[in-house]
């Protein structure tokens, strides 16, 4: 029985219960714990399954022999690991100058891993040092790689996306209306597979490479300080779409005063015209580097959206 407390207010006299009290901050405080722990958790770095580079010896256009002039893709299978599972390549954002993996690459690892899809985590070369065409080379090798060795990974070959973030959406949009179907009398018989993507998932992505709205230190590290007005408009990928574009999911926001909201409008406009079937969600306030946005209440709406559309895109079980 719980011993009683006595206090008077301005003549109220409240009887006010000690224990409940005493346990239930105990509770608060080791759910904070326990909350700081999982956050913590949740921070830290992913641990692939292999690290796989992209080519064996020097890639095309190596300037060098670093860690930085490898490109690579991180493997991530989920556990259990469902057969014939969908895979993505993921493009971690940047201003194609460093790679945001903290951000955008682990936390999109660790949640298409959580619906059981198969997750490549493309470490791909970036400016000011490389240029393009090299980041799409890698882009490409990378599709190419998953599908040349999907039956090793237990990847359905016919469902190999890309996501891409930011300059990473860029990539992944520049892949996704600048692929081939393989290159049949390649040596190399990776290149025999198809770089086209499945399906692209494109978050607050730059699309254009086009002033007014373009990001321009990630024109600048792709394209140098100079670029040919042709090789502008050939990267402006919004107006490179075509019916063999892959379906597409856009997420960006309202605000974005990083890269701004008519990326993903054009982009989508142009997929429309095209007859691509694709899904849009322009969030009020998504600031620009949100990553999946899980920690946030007013945009963590958008990876169940996302699982939705995988789901009806045949790329998830029913469980999911």
């Amino acid at each position: 029985m719980n011993t009683p407390s006595n206090n008077t207010t301005k003549g109220i006299r409240v009887n006010m219960p000690i224990r409940p009290i005493v346990a239930m901050r105990t509770l608060c405080i080791a759910g904070a714990l326990l909350l700081s722990s999982s956050i913590a958790v949740a921070q830290q770095p992913s641990t692939p399954s292999a690290i796989v580079p992209l080519w064996k010896g020097a890639a095309p256009g190596s300037q060098g022999t670093e860690e930085a002039d490898t490109p690579r893709l991180e493997v991530y299978l989920p556990n259990p690991a469902p057969a014939h599972m969908p895979a993505f390549v993921v493009c971690p954002g940047g201003s194609y100058g460093r790679q945001a993996m903290e951000e955008e690459g682990w936390p999109a690892q660790r949640y298409l891993n959580s619906l059981g899809i198969a997750v490549f985590v493309l470490r791909y070369r970036v400016g000011p040092k490389y240029h393009h065409p090299v980041e799409l080379g890698d882009a490409a090798r990378a599709i190419r790689l998953v599908r040349s060795r999907a039956a090793e990974w237990g990847v359905d070959p016919t469902r190999v996306g890309i996501m891409g973030f930011s300059a990473g959406g860029h990539l992944a949009a520049t892949i996704s209306t600048h692929f081939d179907t393989g290159r049949p009398d390649a040596i190399d018989s990776i290149d025999h597979a198809s770089s086209r993507p499945d399906l692209a998932i494109l978050v607050y992505p730059v699309i254009t490479m086009s002033d007014p709205w373009t990001h321009t230190g990630s024109r600048r590290n792709l394209l140098g300080d100079a670029p040919d007005s042709a090789l502008i408009d050939n990267l402006s990928n919004e107006r490179q779409v075509t019916a063999q574009t892959p379906s597409t999911f856009l997420v960006h926001g309202f605000n974005d005063r990083v890269v701004p909201v008519e990326n993903s409008l054009n982009y989508y406009l142009a997929l429309r015209k095209a007859g691509v079937k694709s899904e849009m969600h322009i969030y009020q306030d998504l600031p620009h580097g949100s990553g999946m946005g899980m920690d946030n209440p007013m945009w963590n709406s958008w990876p169940p959206l996302l699982t939705n559309w995988l789901r009806a895109n045949g790329w998830l079980a029913a469980r999911n």
